[in-house]
């Protein structure tokens, strides 16, 4: 099976006099089958109000905060490290227990 990756934005910080987003907290999950990982992080932004392409809070989309994501965080990279925790799961290279026990 092929891993299936979500990209989802859990929330947003930001300045309330200017409406600039300031934080960006982000997760990837991957899911193939019966395993999954994810990665979690976030993303420090500088919202200059004056500038022409600034938007406020109310007006961001889930998109446009995912693309601020993918300016800082590599995509292929991030779900590239998630497949190999999902290999890893898939196919262990080691174990543990109690001989006796089994």
């Amino acid at each position: 099976m092929a891993v299936t990756y979500t990209w989802t934005i859990p929330t947003c910080e930001h300045d309330i006099a200017t409406g600039g987003i300031n934080v960006i907290h982000w997760r990837c999950t991957g899911v193939d089958g019966d395993n999954s990982a994810s990665s979690y992080g976030t993303v420090g932004l500088t919202p200059d109000p004056s500038s022409s392409d600034f938007v406020a809070y109310a007006d961001v989309t889930e998109a446009m905060a995912q693309g601020w994501v993918w300016d800082s965080v590599s995509q292929a990279d991030t779900e590239a490290a998630i497949a190999d925790k999902i290999n890893a799961m898939a196919n262990p290279t080691e174990a543990s227990g109690t001989p006796w026990a089994a």
